[in-house]
């Protein structure tokens, strides 16, 4: 591995080459990214314990599997200083479409919870949430793994193919995430509609992550399919273009998503009653449904009782009282003295 680093062919060339600007600024990016990330679990892991509102709590173990996600990301940085070659070949085949399906997966299933929570429903529980976004980056993880038994089992296949063939067979490799990823923008635009003011906050977060992710993933794209070969930078500009991608996104996700999340959490951990499950108004239907049942007063059932009827929350009557005319009520009269009983 010393030899690699002192010959400029060698494949850790870049990642021991302390006069490349790219490696070397990625490289403390990267590093960076992981104490941070690291620092931002700590602290979910503490404010797990004194959220009040379960409508946010069960956001935060996806929350938290994200972070894990990202913490990856930073971490397959290195993978892409190192040259391609038959050590790293898998990692980057594997884990970058991995990775980036299970963060756009958290996201898209809190997505789908705030979906439901502007308007006024019930949220998910959070094994719910978390089973959605595990469920959705499957799919990607098998396609990843079928991919790189079939290379390995090949063995010199990155020696055979020219960089232009590797490039596609990578960008093809992703395009589950690129669906995730569409799919995501157009599920967090949808929390946009609803009388849940509270909720559109953090659907906004999403949409703006994703929004900048995909201006991110089509730069590189563009650039690892047509921009390199035409300028003639292929192969020497592959790398650090998925590099570049790779520690730019990783970061988006961290200063637009989770620490204005978590500013949100640490401010809801400072309330002494819980803030957004609670303050949500009904639907304006909803609300002229429940107005119209209250001014009855009561309703004649079979045997001619009068019910009084009331509305629970969510619009389901419930019986309040039952009155029989036939029965007689006697209301004891206080007793007094017998010159008041005499007048």
């Amino acid at each position: 591995m010393y030899e690699d680093c002192r010959e400029p062919t060698g494949d850790y060339y870049f990642l021991c080459d302390t006069m490349g600007a790219w490696s070397t600024v990625l490289e403390s990016l990267a590093a960076t990214g992981i104490a941070v990330t690291v620092l931002l679990l700590l602290a979910f892991l503490f404010l797990m314990r004194r959220v009040q509102d379960c409508s946010q709590w069960n956001v935060l173990p996806t929350q938290f599997l994200f972070l894990l996600g990202v913490l990856g990301l930073f971490s397959l940085a290195f993978a892409f200083i190192i040259q391609l070659n038959q050590q790293t070949a898998p990692i980057r085949y594997f884990f970058f479409g991995v990775l980036f399906a299970l963060c756009f997966s958290c996201l898209l299933a809190h997505a789908s919870n705030l979906v439901k929570l502007v308007r006024g429903q019930v949220s998910s529980s959070w094994t719910t949430i978390l089973c959605i976004a595990i469920g959705v980056s499957l799919l990607q993880t098998i396609i990843a793994t079928e991919y790189v038994t079939l290379i390995m089992t090949r063995g010199t296949i990155f020696m055979d193919m020219t960089p232009y063939q590797l490039n596609v067979d990578f960008v093809v490799l992703l395009v589950y995430v690129l669906f995730l990823m569409a799919l995501t923008f157009f599920v967090s635009k949808a929390t946009f509609c609803g009388p849940c003011e509270n909720w559109k906050q953090h659907g906004r977060l999403i949409f703006v992550t994703v929004l900048i992710s995909i201006i991110i993933w089509v730069a590189w794209i563009s650039m690892l399919m047509r921009g390199n070969p035409q300028l003639q930078r292929q192969p020497e500009w592959d790398d650090p273009v998925l590099c570049i991608a790779l520690v730019t996104n990783a970061w988006v996700f961290l200063l637009l998503y989770i620490i204005p999340e978590l500013c949100f959490l640490y401010r809801s951990c400072q309330q002494d009653c819980p803030l957004q499950g609670n303050a949500c108004p009904l639907p304006v239907y909803e609300r002229s449904f429940r107005a119209e049942n209250q001014q009855l007063s009561g309703a004649q059932d079979g045997d001619g009782a009068e019910e009084d009827v009331a509305l629970t929350e969510y619009g389901n009557p419930i019986l309040l009282q039952t009155v029989d005319p036939t029965q007689e009520d006697f209301i004891p009269w206080a007793k007094g003295s017998p010159q008041q009983d005499a007048e």
